[in-house]
């Protein structure tokens, strides 16, 4: 398997457990919805900014918002640097989701610890970071 297949084969396997643990607890969120989530910045997120990023189209990024809007998840709000603009930021409801998926990242990121060893699993961050440098126009 080449490089990016064995990448995306994990990332697919935490994903999964995330939203299965989140829709466990009550949070009914595709892996889209999460995957979008992720990327709201803590003072809040444009969606062109939330879509750039997500690299979808503002209308996938629209519709995705709007569904974790109905669940009470986000909400948009007036930017304040440009009264014109709207901010996604997370509701008090949302922030507790968000924190559910980092605690099930966290446990599944000492699985692999586990399973790799520590010597292993720091060259994988390492070589992941570093890799992102060149892959990555947010990093």
């Amino acid at each position: 398997m080449d490089l990016a297949t064995l990448m995306f084969v994990s990332y697919r396997a935490m994903d999964e457990r995330v939203v299965a643990t989140m829709r466990a607890a009550g949070y009914d969120v595709t892996p889209a919805q999460a995957r979008l989530a992720q990327r709201i910045a803590d003072g809040g997120s444009r969606l062109t900014d939330l879509a750039e990023r997500a690299q979808v189209t503002k209308q996938t990024a629209s519709v995705l918002v709007a569904a974790l809007e109905q669940q009470g998840l986000v909400e948009r709000v007036a930017d304040p640097a440009d009264g014109r603009a709207r901010l996604i930021r997370f509701t008090e409801r949302g922030r507790a989701a968000s924190q559910e998926a980092m605690r099930v990242v966290i446990g599944v990121e000492q699985e692999w610890a586990e399973h790799l060893g520590p010597r292993l699993t720091v060259q994988l961050r390492v070589a992941l970071t570093k890799l992102r440098e060149v892959t990555d126009p947010y990093a």
